[in-house]
């Protein structure tokens, strides 16, 4: 797997590329804004995109959606639960920073156990509520994409619309401590860490094999 990362706009929202390195099918997770990096970095190296991807639907991950869209013609997949407030401004929190962001309708509606392929990758969709009903990691033997459901030594929020603690928790110690621990994980904000280390020592969740 060929992988760029980049924290862009003021909330630092880590928005990664991905792609098959026999193919350069790619896909684009979490563009939280209208970047020239996501669209120079395509165009460096010379990718197809097939997906636009969404851990969930924050205003700080879904801010440069549909303006990928249009330059790159790539369907939109979000889970199903995120649809409401990819939709709705005051869920998705943009009606308080700035421009209201109304999504599109996406084109794929995702749900647990779905697979999605970039030329020869095949990513698994992990749902993983509590940090927003809908939100999802994607994994990759010995990758986890996984957005804000869990960070180096913390966990995503739980008090904005559709938060749960109790399911963050149930999802992280469920879904994701049962991967091995080699396994990088890459978060939506902040420096990437692994399974191992989030489960021995994450102060949330740490210590819960």
């Amino acid at each position: 797997m060929l992988l760029w990362s980049r924290a862009l706009g003021s909330f630092a929202t880590n928005c990664l590329i991905i792609a098959c390195p026999e193919t350069r099918k790619a896909a684009i997770v979490d563009p939280g804004q209208a970047d020239p990096w996501i669209k120079r970095t395509v165009a460096e190296h010379q990718l197809q995109v097939q997906h636009v991807l969404l851990t969930h639907a924050h205003v700080d991950h879904i801010g440069g959606v549909d303006w990928v869209r249009e330059w790159s013609g790539a369907p939109l997949a979000v889970h199903a639960d995120d649809v409401p407030l990819a939709e709705n401004p005051q869920l998705n929190g943009s009606a308080m920073f700035g421009p209201p962001v109304h999504l599109r309708t996406p084109d794929r509606l995702l749900r647990d156990g779905d697979t999605i392929s970039i030329g020869e990758l095949t990513l698994q969709v992990i749902h993983t509520p509590g940090h927003t009903p809908g939100g999802v990691c994607y994994y990759l033997p010995g990758h986890l994409l996984a957005g804000d459901t869990l960070f180096a030594g913390s966990v995503g929020r739980t008090d904005l619309a559709g938060g749960s603690m109790t399911a963050l928790v149930e999802s992280i110690r469920g879904k994701l401590f049962v991967l091995p621990e080699d396994t990088v994980v890459y978060p939506g904000h902040g420096p990437n860490t692994s399974i191992g280390d989030e489960r021995a020592y994450n102060p949330f969740v740490g210590g819960q094999a």
